[in-house]
């Protein structure tokens, strides 16, 4: 069972996680352009933990928001199951191609994007839901900028 501080806990190491991926990336390219957009990337995933940091500061602590919180870490529970979400480090040392770095940064996208959509499920405040949407929007257009890179290089 997680609390909901635990739960956004896991969005801020899962930013953390991909902005440390992006800066050790930098040193696996040579191409400039490429290095431009991990380092990029990297200050929108410290970004995003700082708002995730935001949103753990406005969590009420009275007892109804506790059981709340546990009821809805339940039920998360129940749907991420053992989905690890990129909550692990990638291994760059095993990744030899500029192919295979750009890959694992989409598949990075993809488990925040996935894990935050699931997160909104369980969201009430609007404020909060607002910007989660817009964290989510974010990490798309990361999406489309490492794709964007990939068709035209």
């Amino acid at each position: 069972m997680f609390s909901a501080r635990e739960i956004i806990d896991m969005a801020i190491k899962i930013e953390r996680n991909g902005e440390n991926y992006y800066r050790q990336a930098i040193a696996k390219v040579t191409d400039e352009s490429l290095q431009s957009l991990f380092l990029f990337l990297a200050d929108e995933e410290c970004e995003h933990a700082r708002r995730f940091e935001a949103f753990k500061q406005r969590i009420k602590d009275s007892d109804k928001d506790r059981k709340l919180a546990e009821i809805s870490g339940t039920m998360l529970q129940n749907v991420v199951g053992n989905q690890r979400f990129s909550l692990d480090d990638a291994d760059l040392a095993k990744l030899d191609s500029t192919e295979k770095l750009i890959g694992i940064a989409i598949e990075f996208e993809k488990d925040s994007i996935l894990f935050y959509e699931m997160l909104q499920s369980f969201v009430e405040d609007p404020e909060t839901l607002g910007q989660l949407t817009e964290i989510i929007a974010e990490e798309n257009r990361h999406i489309e900028m490492l794709n964007d890179y990939k068709r035209h290089h």
